[in-house]
């Protein structure tokens, strides 16, 4: 059986240098995470690599250097929707 994982990420472009880690759990925890985002329509993007690597950093942690492009690419998806909505 595939284990449940979320991470949420903030990212305000005029106050973080990078993206920061906003919340992070397993089964419950990440359906509570996934549940909160679908109610206060914040897109989810799938990807069980990236969310392995981001489930070890901490809270509040900004995302390490590593992790910049993939995560970049994400951020350039969603503000392109969210432009076009």
């Amino acid at each position: 059986m595939k284990v449940k994982k979320a991470v949420a990420l903030r990212y305000r472009q005029q106050v973080d240098a990078a993206p920061r880690v906003l919340a992070k759990g397993v089964e419950q925890v990440a359906q509570a995470i996934i549940d909160s985002a679908h109610q206060n329509h914040v897109p989810i993007w799938e990807d069980e690599k990236l969310v392995h690597s981001l489930l070890k950093l901490e809270i509040d942690d900004v995302i390490p250097e590593e992790l910049y492009e993939p995560v970049a690419h994400i951020l350039a998806y969603l503000f392109a929707n969210e432009r076009e909505s």
